[in-house]
């Protein structure tokens, strides 16, 4: 059963409130969590890497279809795979960060109920 709010709605869960900014990097009694913030930018800047690491790799195989022989087998093979190295890196970093923010909102979740 979930309990009523004086309108008759059921209530929300609610969040405790994460302070912005450098703020809640310098909460030393850990009553605010900044991963999930975090966690966002993160993802951000981990996806740019992958990016770039990508089109490096397909470049290296461009430029070493060029060089001829065994060269061109090694730039196909580096063109076909860069995509799927990028995906595969792509895919762990978000598993990991994951994996990071389900432990926080745990957390949270557990240090809200003991206030309760």
């Amino acid at each position: 059963m979930t309990s009523q709010q004086p309108d008759g709605t059921p209530d929300q869960p609610q969040r405790p409130n994460t302070a912005a900014g450098l703020s809640a990097l310098f909460d030393f009694n850990f009553d605010t969590f900044v991963t999930p913030v975090i966690v966002k930018i993160v993802y951000m800047i981990v996806t740019v890497l992958v990016v770039i690491l990508t089109v490096g790799i397909a470049i290296t195989g461009i430029s070493s279809m060029f060089q001829g022989g065994a060269g061109i087998i090694l730039g196909l093979l580096l063109i076909i795979a860069s995509p799927i190295i990028g995906l595969v890196y792509l895919a762990f970093a978000r598993m990991s960060l994951e994996l990071y923010y389900a432990v926080i909102r745990l957390s949270e979740d557990v240090h809200h109920r003991g206030r309760l």
